[in-house]
């Protein structure tokens, strides 16, 4: 049996940290080995640190508990406990969060990062491995020119566009472009993490904006499915976003309403199926752990899908379609649905990390 990879979880007392922790269990490649928090968490037992906040359905995984919990602000102390580290970091300064993610690249230890201080640095690959596993390539090009011997930074994307763009990217590919894209979605509660929405302002109602999600939502795309170019990502052109962000009263599952529009000829609805139900990438061609048997799933009810039906399809890995359709103003429309704090979060994290290793970038 090979011997597992020990990793680092950054921010491990938080949601994303504590799905890390859940979903890393038996995890056939890692093994968490060091946790870090903030310094009021710092040098407690792991399962004093989260007393009365571990808000997994499972308990706190066996060896975990006992971690000591280190600084999170001390790169030091992570050398020596880990291989690499997810960043699940939730500073409140961006500049501050970048400084540290780089700290902990430059002294040796590569950076997976949840976080969006990075996002749109220019030679930051921002991955979702079944769109843009080549991205990985300006690794090389990021370190040589941060001068990082072993470290690096790779980020991935913001959750509220997992529901809807490997769909979308999936007619790009097959040869169908996209020239406009309308979307509006419905976050659930987990997705503003801890302490999060106060249950008076959810129940019973729907909040119409989510601080920052929209720009995420209109942007972050473009880079995803952009180029590199002379060290730098370049983004997409002529792909137009326009989105409506919504919190609603759901504990986990982002649902998008998508309208598309083609550059020139749109494919037939049964094509489109077609092409969801057959897509396949590098995540399942490489057999990667965490990667799903079926990224798109397309649901043929007309009331699918739905969150509570449908979050948990391929482990929480895959995005779950339907409601296909043509749009009187637009060319279609359907509806997409992902798990925000598997697929979204912690779960596209770790398969950002299964890439890199089958990659040998973490060697």
């Amino acid at each position: 049996m090979t011997e597992k990879i020990p990793v680092g979880i950054l921010g491990a007392t938080g949601m994303v940290g504590q799905k890390y922790i859940s979903l890393l269990e038996n995890h056939p490649w890692f093994e968490v080995s060091y946790v870090a928090a903030s310094p009021e968490s710092a040098g407690k037992k792991y399962s004093d640190a989260v007393v009365g906040r571990w808000h997994m359905q499972k308990d706190i995984p066996t060896g975990v508990e006992k971690l000591v919990v280190g600084n999170a602000n001390h790169t030091d102390s992570a050398l020596g406990n880990c291989a690499f580290v997810f960043s699940a970091l939730e500073l409140k300064d961006k500049k501050e969060l970048m400084t540290l993610e780089e700290a902990y690249a430059k002294c040796g230890l590569p950076v997976v990062s949840n976080a969006s201080a990075h996002r749109w640095t220019d030679d930051v690959p921002m991955i979702i491995p079944e769109i843009n596993a080549d991205h990985l390539d300006i690794i090389p090009q990021q370190k040589g020119a941060r001068g990082y011997e072993k470290g690096f930074i790779v980020v991935k994307p913001n959750c509220s566009i997992q529901s809807y763009l490997t769909p979308v990217y999936a007619l790009i590919k097959a040869g169908y472009d996209v020239s406009r894209l309308f979307v509006t979605t419905m976050q659930a509660s987990s997705g503003a993490g801890h302490p999060g929405v106060p249950s008076l302002d959810l129940i019973d109602n729907v909040i119409p904006y989510i601080s920052g999600e929209e720009e995420k939502t209109e942007r972050e795309p473009l880079k995803i499915i952009g180029r590199i170019e002379n060290g730098r990502f370049v983004n997409h052109k002529g792909l137009e976003i326009s989105a409506h962000c919504n919190r609603v009263p759901v504990y986990d599952g982002h649902t998008a309403c998508v309208s598309l529009y083609f550059k020139i000829d749109d494919p037939s609805l049964e094509a489109i199926i077609d092409i969801w139900n057959n897509f396949r990438s590098v995540p399942q061609e490489l057999e990667l752990p965490s990667a799903p048997k079926r990224p798109i799933i397309y649901r043929t009810e007309n009331d699918r899908p739905q969150p509570r039906k449908d979050k948990d399809s391929e482990n929480g890995m895959a995005v779950v379609v339907g409601r296909l359709r043509k749009d009187p103003v637009f060319d279609i429309k359907f509806v997409g649905l992902s798990h925000n704090t598997i697929r979204g979060a912690a779960g596209g994290g770790i398969l950002n990390a299964e890439l890199l290793k089958a990659k040998g970038y973490l060697d």
